[in-house]
């Protein structure tokens, strides 16, 4: 049992060890740089994860729980539709622009195009928010707080893509738009598809 938790641990260690070294060298990085960044060899990285792609796909998994299970979490003990709204609209945006969660999607989302694992992970995450928004979206409607000027697919796929663009914007500094605007952007929008002041 103890060996099992050591090791359990030992690989939690290697994927925040992989996230700092993807935020620091990309989403291409080597295995010297992340065994480096553990303070470990090669070999011992190796020990623990039989193949480098393994462990940067389990290290942007981690990062990306953020953004579906800790969300889905969150909103799990809400019980009006509006809350949960609202709480999934301000958990989906960085929090400025040194969020390291959002800083590794973003590596990841540069590098998608060359890399079919990573446009895999990025394309379930983006289907997994917009279940999310959709089952929120449904709720508020059977309760008859929410009257959808669209579709729900649509709004939960144009509230994804929302958070997505403001979160580019937030995380290159922009000068206008920072966390609290953004929200406030996105939260518009949910007002005028959903027809709830929010």
């Amino acid at each position: 049992m103890a060996e099992h938790k050591r090791r359990t641990d030992r690989r939690r260690d290697l994927i925040a060890a992989a996230q700092r070294a993807m935020l620091r060298h990309g989403a291409q990085v080597q295995l010297k740089e992340v065994a480096r960044e553990a303070g470990l060899t090669s070999g011992a990285v190796l020990y623990h994860y039989g193949d480098l792609r393994d462990l940067l796909a389990d290290a942007h998994r981690a990062g990306m729980e953020r953004f579906y299970a800790q969300r889905a979490a969150r909103i799990a003990d809400l019980a009006d539709p509006a809350d949960q709204l609202r709480t999934t609209i301000h958990s989906g945006l960085p929090t400025g622009a040194d969020d390291a969660d959002v800083r590794l999607l973003c590596e990841l989302g540069g590098a998608a195009g060359r890399n079919p694992l990573y446009a895999d992970l990025l394309t379930e995450l983006y289907d997994r928010q917009v279940t999310l928004y959709e089952n929120v979206l449904h709720a508020g409607v059977r309760a008859g707080v929410f009257t959808l000027a669209a579709d729900a697919t649509t709004v939960a796929r144009n509230l994804v893509a929302l958070e997505d663009a403001y979160g580019y914007r937030i995380m290159a500094n922009h000068p206008v738009i920072g966390p609290a605007a953004a929200i406030e952007l996105v939260l518009g929008y949910a007002r005028t598809m959903t027809g709830y002041p929010l």
